[in-house]
Order: structure tokens, then sequence, then C-alpha cells
């Protein structure tokens, strides 16, 4: 046989640093240089007293009896030590992959803050943490969250000088903020603050760890990471930290600005709607809004009317986003406009706001129901333009008006529906509503309705005299997580009107 020397060296003292900040591609070239092969060292195929050994053996031999496949040789020496770092690479890539994908999956800010904090305590080998999220531009949300730390901790925490914690050096930009602040022995440090020299002892941290969230030039907070114990991470932990940090900084970006949008599309909707409800002898009125993520075109409105009566009105408009919201203004304040001139007759207002939509937006539509009340005498007249019909609940009755069924605003040449005629007993609330309220349950129409019908049946009589505690009710009842939490991307809009 040929001894084929091995042309394979293995250089085994490369620093620690460069192995992390090197791919296993990188780490191949260079602890397994390839190449070319020798001459002499090139396989041949092997003949035999001149007979070519590619020729087939003649079909009477007998095969070859299969051969047990040796064991692969255990690496020993620089093999083994290249194979153990190989398998750390992988280790740290599998953990880093495990934990970004978590992250990913968080879809507010204070999901994300929290998990940033629980995977950040792992890396780094800590119990308890803080992350204060402060945004260079002023634009906020400001906010601090712990792990492992309770409101009261938090609040000592905030009693020493922010100069002398990590977290605001970080983000006021003091000398040694700029990356990372390790702190391995705090109370053994000269010059710490008294103060923060206390509340280390009293909270019973002996150590941090600080990395500055950033999302390229754009400063967003710090994460400070706490230890009951003098220790300090190693250096494979702070660089694997740093490079979660650094991605999770990108994620929160990416949230902060959706939750800017939100909160945008928030203020715009209530400034458009009322901002107080008016006081009218005979009646107590209540009203639950929430806006959905992209921002609807759900509204409602309550405004008093000659002759001590009252116009209620409920609505939706097709389509989400700042079009619709803008829409909904405009639809609602042309409604208040032509109830105040014709809001007895309700079927009047809804032809003239069909007619004002088919002539100035006419690939737009909308449902809406408005109701002329007296409320001296109980009685509320109203029409629908395909709308959820109203609920009556009382002591003796939990019922669904019956309104005449009709295409909603803008859907029909010309628009025109009968109006109904309802006495409202002592006592009974009529409850007005859009149907985010019902899509936000998740189930189909009929079963919705069903739902609505027993959450306000199901209304304790000692709340009953209380409209914004039957609203309250029906909606924890129909959305058992909450209307923000509940599936959906519908607003709701419930108008609670009590008469007395």
């Amino acid at each position: 046989m040929l001894d084929i020397p091995s042309r394979v060296r293995v250089h085994v003292e490369t620093p620690l640093a460069a192995q992390n900040d090197m791919g296993v591609c990188d780490a191949f070239e260079q602890y397994a240089p390839v190449r070319e092969p020798d001459a002499m060292n090139a396989p041949h195929p092997s003949k035999v007293a001149g007979i070519d050994a590619t020729v087939p053996s003649p079909a009477h031999t007998v095969a070859p009896a299969p051969t047990t496949p040796a064991a692969p040789p255990v690496p020993t020496g620089a093999g083994a030590l290249l194979q153990d770092r190989l398998a750390g690479w992988v280790s740290d890539l599998t953990t880093l992959h495990e934990l970004t994908e978590r992250l990913a999956r968080t879809a507010t800010l204070p999901d994300a803050l929290r998990e940033l904090l629980r995977a950040g305590s792992a890396l780094v080998g800590a119990r308890r943490g803080l992350v204060v999220l402060e945004p260079a531009d002023g634009l906020g949300p400001d906010t601090t969250i712990g792990l492992g730390l309770g409101r009261a901790d938090l609040g000592h925490i905030e009693t020493v000088p922010r100069s002398s914690m990590p977290y605001g050096r970080i983000l006021d930009g003091l000398p040694g903020g700029e990356g990372e602040i390790a702190q391995p022995d705090l109370l053994a440090e000269d010059g710490l603050d008294p103060r923060h020299r206390e509340v280390a002892a009293r909270l019973g941290y002996a150590a941090s760890y600080a990395l500055p969230l950033a999302s390229g030039a754009d400063r967003l907070g710090a994460a400070v990471w706490l230890y009951d114990e003098p220790a300090e991470p190693a250096e494979r932990q702070r660089h694997l930290a740093g490079l979660y940090v650094r991605y999770a900084a990108e994620h929160l970006a990416r949230l902060l600005e959706l939750e800017r949008t939100r909160a945008r599309m928030t203020t715009m909707t209530e400034e458009l709607l009322p901002s107080r409800l008016p006081r009218v002898s005979g009646v107590q009125l209540a009203a639950r809004h929430r806006t959905g993520p992209r921002g609807g075109g759900d509204w409602y409105d309550a405004l008093p009317l000659p002759d001590a009566a009252l116009g209620l009105a409920v609505g939706s408009v097709t389509g989400s986003g700042p079009s619709a919201v803008a829409a909904m203004g405009r639809l609602r304040a042309s409604l208040r406009a032509y109830a105040v001139m014709e809001g007895e007759d309700p079927v009047a207002v809804l032809s003239d706001l069909e007619l004002l939509l088919r002539l100035t937006e006419p690939a737009r539509s909308a449902t809406a129901l408005f109701a002329y009340c007296e409320p001296a005498l109980r009685k509320i007249t109203l029409a629908g333009a395909g709308h959820c019909p109203p609920l009556v609940v009382g002591e003796r009755r939990t019922e669904f008006v019956e309104t005449s069924v009709s295409a909603p605003l803008g859907m029909l040449a010309c628009w025109e529906a009968p109006s109904v005629e309802l006495e409202a007993e002592a006592g009974e609330t009529v409850l007005l509503y859009t149907d985010g309220l019902l899509h936000r349950t998740g189930d189909p129409v009929d079963r919705a309705f069903a739902r609505l019908h027993a959450a306000a049946a199901g209304v304790p009589r000692s709340i009953r005299h209380d409209p914004g505690a039957v609203a309250d009710h029906v909606l924890r009842t129909m959305l058992p997580g909450g209307p923000d939490a509940a599936d959906g991307t519908e607003d709701i809009v419930l108008l609670a009107a009590r008469f007395e």
C-alpha cells in the first residue's frame, strides 16, 4: 500500500474572540485549508497484469460478502478541539434562532420588552432586570418594565440619581454610556452614589450588566440585568447577548412605530366623536368605544333637540384607516345638521344623509341608525339603514327591536324604509351598537346575536340602574379577553340609554 501523508494541518491557537466572529465556513477555511493533491497522491484506478479494473466481473463470479463498516475514528487532539468548537457554534446559533423566533412572535411593545428581558437574563445568567424605553426623539412612549421586580422595586430604583445608574448614562449620553456597562461588584466600587448603594442593598443585587437599545443611529432605550452576587457575563455570553439585543432593537423599532400610528389613529377618532354626552331630563346615557388597530369608521352621537327631545345615532363607514376615519367625521357632522332640522322624522334624516353620501362619495357605503327620543313620554321613533337592531333590557323583557330590513346607505339609487316606534318602560335600557361588537366575538352572526342577548339578559339587578355598568357587563360577557385582546380588527361602539 502507498503511505499517503496527510496534507491537513489544524491551527489551535486562534483567540476566542476570533472564533466568535467568524462563520462556520470561515472556520473550515482557516482550520482545514484545501490544497491541490500532488501527482503521486492523486487516486488512480488500480490495474492487475494489464487488465483494466473497470471491466465488469463475470456473471458467475460470487459477489463479495458485505463487510461491516468500520466505526468512525474518534477524533483526538486538535481534531477534537475543532469539533468541540464547531459544536459550540452550532449550539449558539440554535439558541439565538429560538430566542429571536420567540421575540418575532410578539405583536405588542410591552410583550416584546418582557420577552427581551427574559431572553437576555438567560443569555447573561442573571435572575432579574429592567428595560427602560425612552426614544431619543422625545415622541414616546416612555415606559419601564421589570423582570423579577415589582412596582415598588422599580420605584426605589427610580429614586437613585439618574447619572449613577447604567441606564441613565446610556440614555443621557454620559461618558462611558456609549456601549455595554458592566459593574461586577457594585458594593466594592469606589465613588458609588450612596443612594445607589442603599437601594442595591435593599433590593439584594450586587452586580449589573447593561446594554443600549438602538436601531441604527436612533436610541430607543437601555436594558439592565441584575445579579444577586458579584458576577459578570463571560466573553461568549456578552457576544451572544449583543447579537440578540441588536436584533431586538430593530424589532422594537418596528413595534414602536406601529404603536405610535395606533395612538395617532385613536386620538384622531376620539376627537371626531362626542367629547361628552349631553344631560337630558328623563334619560341617562353612557357610551363605550374602542378603535381597532387599523382605525375604523364606527361612530356614535347623542345631541339635544328642540322640545326637550334627544337624538341618538350609531353608524359605521366601510373601510379602515385614515380615509375611513375622515369619512366617518364628515358623515357624523352631516347627520347632526339633518337631525337638528328634521330630527322628528328619522326616515327623512337618513334619506338626506344617503343623498349626500351618493353625491359626494359614490364609491363608499355606510350603515346608520337614528332614533328620535322623547324622554318625558319614554317614546322612541327610529329608522335604520342596514344596521343592527337595538336591544331593550328591562326587568320584564330583554328583546331586540323589530326594525324593517333595509339596505345600507349608498347601495341603492334611492333609500327609504319605514320607521318604527317603541315605548320603553321606566327603568329599561336601550342598547345601540355597531356590528364590530358582534364580529369581535369570532362567532357566526346568529350565534353572536344570541351571545349579545344572553349577556344583556344576565345583567345583575344591582347594576341595572347604571347604564355605564350595563354596558361594561355586556362587553365583559361577550369579550372575556377584553375589547383590546379579542379577535378581530373592527371598532366597537356601544351606546346605552336608560329611561327613568
